[in-house]
Parts: C-alpha cells; structure tokens; sequence
C-alpha cells in the first residue's frame, strides 16, 4: 500500500483530520468517501484505502470520463455507520469495496449506468432513482451482477 501512497497521503492516513488531503486519484479524495461530518468515527483501514484507490483508478475515473464529474453519496462504512444506514451485513461498503454515486449532472445518468453496464471491472451494478451502487473487488473477477431498478 505504501508505494501507492505518497508521503503527503501516508502522513494524512495518521490524522483524521487531513483525510481531505488524501487524493485516491485525480479526481477524488479519500474524504469523499468517508462523509465524516456526519458520521465522525467512520474511518478505514489502510486495506480499505487501497480497495478505494482501486475502485477509483479501475471504475470511477473511466466513468467520469463518459459522465462527467461524480458525486460520492456514500463510500467506506465502518460497521456502526452501515448499521445506522441500514446497510447489509457484509457490504462491499465495509471494505471499501462500493460506493454509492451520482452523476453531477443528471442527465449524464442513462450514459454512466450505460457504461458502467458494459464496464469490465463493474462488480456489482444497482440502479435506484438518481443514484446507483456499484462495487468492484480487486482479488476476484468481476460477477457482472447488474439489476436495473433494484432500489425503488
């Protein structure tokens, strides 16, 4: 994990209040991902770090790519939060395995849900009203588990 983290990122990972500093990718911080002004004790381990870098390298940059800019509405879940949200037992969410996204504009969504479909690396595809779950797994094959609608 370290040589994919540079020292900047490593120091961040030891205080929680510079998570903000910690950039995954081009385009997302680890912030994104962690929500903590609501929930304040929702922090990873470095495992999850690095599935969430994945996540982003593999899925979410190609995707902004076609959608433009993407909006993290829920990301890593440590197992407090994912009992408060209502989260299932054993949720990619706490491994930092998934994350729950929109499409900052909205009209882009048919296009990211179009490709995200097709998208080799996609693990998991969950559409909802606006918003979809899409999760990846970095040590086996994509499943390709993709359901339209699923969240009504």
């Amino acid at each position: 994990m370290k040589e994919n983290l540079n020292d900047h990122n490593e120091a961040a990972l030891n205080h929680p209040s510079e998570f903000n500093a910690v950039r995954l990718s081009p385009h997302f911080k680890l912030s994104e991902f962690l929500n903590l002004r609501k929930h304040p004790g929702n922090f990873p381990t470095i495992q999850a770090v690095a599935n969430l870098t994945y996540g982003c390298h593999q899925l979410l940059e190609p995707a902004r790519l076609i959608a433009g800019p993407i909006i993290i509405n829920s990301g890593f879940r440590c197992e407090s939060v994912n009992r408060k949200v209502g989260g299932v037992a054993g949720s990619q969410h706490l491994i930092g395995q998934a994350a729950d996204i929109r499409p900052k504009d909205a009209s882009q969504f048919p296009a990211l849900v179009d490709f995200l479909k097709k998208w080799e690396y996609t693990d998991q595809l969950l559409t909802g009203s606006g918003w979809l779950h899409i999760s990846w797994n970095p040590f086996s094959p994509p499943r390709h588990y993709i359901r339209i609608g699923y969240y009504k």
